[in-house]
């Protein structure tokens, strides 16, 4: 009889602790590392050869908003195809419980706003035999899961439910029945599985207020008091386990024109509160504006240095944004701007080719807000990469807004609006890579609570693929530019996530830990061309990037996918309290 389901042998080990690599075998028993070491083939019942491959710890992903996708994709494509074996949920504090039945499409369409995520698959695919959070939690245990999945608390529908729905939470703040109502219901959630609450405060005055309802006006959790979180972060205290996720607004310049983080200390008082760690939203690598980054690492240093547990998600990953204004949502921090990307197709159409707001937008631009230099690249620089009238098409495409501008003697913004209301909203337009600065990456990833991610590989599906962020860093950050080690980079791939978002069970490669795990061939890991897939339910469709060079990904020890290819097997758990049950 076979000591061991699973072999892997011959393999290089990474095993996220930034030990030195060294070349063992591993034994799988009942999705669990039984044992490292030299082992006998004939010991297992399956043998995976990793002879010349990296063998890792499957990556961790915290930030992914794979809410509503999780119920057509059981492996959270992107991150599914890239090694991700456990994502978090309930990002942001947006999410679907608890919900009323009366709110469920209220939800939905908060949902297809803030992040971008198309709403009829999640109306066809999403059928409501929930309202409670501990009810979620069991509709999400009976889903076919190829992946690990771990939720937060969402402040959003929290506070909504609270209130008696999303109607009255529009109105007003919570009085102090609701509030303790909304802690109630906390516990209540906790108590069936929960790992900590999640919130966006992207204040409406805030030139970061980009992330709006689906009617413009600014989410539930953007407006809540000060005293409300550390209510919640007081509530947090009375569990041994748990993390808060706070995507943060960011305002103007210090004194010496500096930008820097609204109210950053606010993160240390939900820490000090709740006596758990802090996963602050976001770190980005801008290159032509690194200060704001400097300002947060120094402000995360001395955090470290008091032994405040903060940590900062990066975006590390070098995925430029593709447009189109049928769909664009990410001007919302805009009144103008906000005002025309909504309503109907014809709607936008006729808003973008009004006067009046070229006029204002014209004004804006040239005064260097809010679409001059925003965080993703400047508007001039992007590049027509797809038109659907022919004749527009054999003028325009493959050139930049700004050779556009030149040739048709137009301003930089009646140049794209122009193109784009004649093509009905159809043209697509590529940004530029803002953050291609391998050193500065490596500073952001000196910081010693930086962790990468930040993927939203559940949302702005048609704008970006951020989910590929292991892939990119193992390829250009590690093999390309040596800016980090392989031991640094698996680390924070996988065991620092782990640690700051308190999975218990996984994270490193360790005899007792659950068997997620990556093989891979470094030398020819790649990324490939972004596609686009009609893969959605409802026919939709969504930008795409897969990798080569993942031989094996294996889920609490089953395989997943071997060579790229889906194996089927939908081994993953629901981890309760981070930990499978």
């Amino acid at each position: 009889m076979a000591t061991f389901d699973t072999i892997i042998r011959g393999g290089t080990i990474v095993d996220g602790t930034r030990v030195p690599r060294y070349k063992a075998d591993i034994g799988i028993t009942d999705g669990k590392i039984a044992k490292i070491g030299r082992l006998a083939s004939h010991e297992a019942t399956k043998v995976i050869d990793a002879g010349g491959l990296i063998v890792a710890p499957g990556f961790i992903d915290l930030h992914t908003h794979y809410d509503a996708q999780i119920h057509w994709d059981p492996y959270c494509s992107i991150g599914g195809w890239h090694g991700v074996t456990s994502v978090t949920i309930g990002n942001c504090g947006f999410g679907f419980a608890p919900v009323h039945g009366k709110d469920f499409e209220r939800a939905l369409l908060s949902l297809s706003r803030n992040e971008a995520i198309p709403l009829e698959p999640m109306k066809v695919s999403m059928k409501p035999d929930w309202e409670t959070f501990p009810e979620w939690m069991d509709h999400l245990d009976r889903l076919p899961l190829g992946i690990n999945l771990s939720q937060l608390v969402p402040i959003t529908p929290l506070v909504a439910y609270a209130m008696g729905g999303f109607a009255e939470a529009k109105k007003r703040l919570p009085n102090e029945k609701e509030v303790q109502t909304a802690v109630q219901l906390f516990h209540e959630a906790m108590r069936a599985g929960a790992v900590g609450w999640g919130a966006q405060r992207l204040f409406p005055e805030s030139s970061a207020s980009v992330q709006r309802d689906y009617d413009g006006t600014p989410m539930i959790s953007d407006v809540l008091s000060d005293e409300f979180y550390l209510t919640m972060a007081d509530a947090l205290r009375e569990y041994e386990i748990g993390f808060i996720e706070l995507t943060q607004s960011s305002a103007t310049a210090n004194d010496e024109g500096i930008g820097m983080m609204r109210d950053m200390n606010f993160n240390t008082h939900l820490a000090e509160q709740s006596g758990h760690s802090v996963i602050y939203n976001a770190l980005v690598a801008h290159e032509q504006t690194v200060e704001p980054l400097r300002a947060q690492l120094k402000w995360l240093d001395d955090m470290v240095e008091k032994g405040i547990p903060v940590y900062g998600q990066a975006a590390t990953v070098r995925a430029p944004f593709t447009i189109n204004f049928k769909d664009w949502n990410l001007f919302d921090d805009n009144e103008t701007w906000r005002d025309a990307t909504l309503g109907t197709i014809e709607e936008k159409r006729i808003k973008l080719a009004d006067p009046d707001r070229r006029k204002a937008m014209r004004a804006e631009y040239d005064a260097g807000t809010p679409t001059r230099d925003f965080v993703f690249g400047e508007l001039h620089k992007f590049v027509a990469t797809k038109i659907k009238d022919p004749e527009l098409r054999e003028k325009y495409l493959n050139l930049s807004v700004e050779e556009i501008a030149k040739r048709d003697n137009k301003h930089v913004i009646d140049a794209i609006l122009d193109i784009s209301v004649a093509d009905n909203l159809e043209t697509e337009w590529l940004g530029p890579v803002v953050n291609g600065n391998a050193q500065i990456h490596k500073e952001m990833m000196n910081s010693p609570v930086a962790i990468p991610g930040l993927s939203d590989g559940g949302a702005h599906i048609k704008f970006l693929t951020l989910g590929v962020y292991p892939t990119d860093m193992l390829t250009w950050l590690v093999r390309d530019s040596h800016a980090l080690s392989l031991e640094e980079a698996h680390f924070r791939l996988s065991t620092l996530p782990a640690w700051a978002a308190q999975f218990k069970d996984r994270g490193t490669l360790r005899e007792g830990l659950a068997a997620d795990i990556v093989v891979y061939d470094l030398p020819n890991l790649k990324l490939l061309p972004i596609e686009v897939a009609y893969d959605l339910p409802a026919g939709e469709w969504r930008r795409i990037q897969k990798a080569e060079g993942y031989r094996h990904i294996l889920v609490n020890g089953v395989e997943t996918f071997q060579d790229g290819k889906c194996m089927g097997a939908t081994p993953g758990g629901l981890l309760r309290h981070g930990r499978a049950v």
